[in-house]
């Protein structure tokens, strides 16, 4: 079974050959499924703005993009290195690691997570971003997690390339940054939502993300709605869970 999930997330990641290839949407389902197909309790990850600046674009919980925002804002941490040099730092104790990244750890190990990997969005030379992975429990992965969470950035890092390959890097770096301005809106209709159906920021999203997907809309769209007040928590049904 795991084989075959494995087969179809690798598939659904490798499918960007769609004519309006939602970059947010994208990121955020890599590291959704690291986190479900790799040992690990949560994911982050940066990218590029094409200007030499991380931004955070896609995680999978609340503490997760806290933690990222914290190591850009201090300048320091795994991910900033792996971005850097172009190369994976895995397996990371954090209980051992104070003295690499004092602030991140002291950071990282309160937020809950033991250990911490950093995974580059790479291809050859070329660096797009960093992926970093979260675990609770203070135990390494195993080499077969870490090939698979590699396999997911390389897809991921080939389907942003892919993009450029079609459109040119001019307008590869304008859909860049029009990913990292849709996450500053998102924000601000997750916010929104929440305040208008009394859920936390994790469910609004979610539930915008569903409504997106059943209507054939961008995330985007559906965020800069909710913002808007063209729709509320009234239009935005809640997740039924089909179990």
């Amino acid at each position: 079974m795991r084989e075959q999930r494995l087969a179809e997330v690798f598939v659904e990641l490798a499918d960007t050959l769609v004519e309006e290839f939602d970059v947010i949407d994208f990121l955020q389902t890599l590291t959704e499924r690291c986190v479900e197909l790799v040992d690990t309790d949560a994911a982050g990850l940066m990218l590029d703005d094409q200007r030499g600046h991380l931004q955070v674009v896609a995680y999978t919980d609340e503490s997760a993009r806290l933690l990222e925002l914290f190591e850009l804002q201090r300048a320091e941490g795994p991910c900033l290195d792996c971005f850097a040099t172009g190369e994976a730092i895995a397996n990371i104790d954090l209980t051992a690691s104070r003295s690499r990244w004092p602030v991140f750890t002291e950071a990282a190990l309160g937020s809950g997570y033991a250990y911490s990997h950093a995974l580059p969005l790479r291809l050859r030379r070329q660096v797009l971003g960093a992926l970093n992975l979260f675990s609770v429990e203070g135990r390494a992965l195993t080499d077969e997690h870490l090939a698979v969470a590699r396999g997911m950035a390389d897809i991921a890092t080939i389907g942003l390339l892919h993009e450029r390959a079609l459109r040119d890097q001019v307008v590869l770096a304008e859909q860049l940054q029009t990913a990292l301005h849709s996450r500053i809106v998102i924000e601000q209709a997750k916010g929104v939502l929440s305040a208008q159906a009394g859920i936390g920021v994790g469910e609004a999203f979610t539930r915008m993300r569903t409504h997106a997907r059943r209507s054939g809309a961008q995330l985007m769209t559906v965020a800069e709605a909710v913002v808007t007040g063209t729709l509320d928590d009234g239009d935005i049904r809640p997740v039924v869970d089909s179990a």
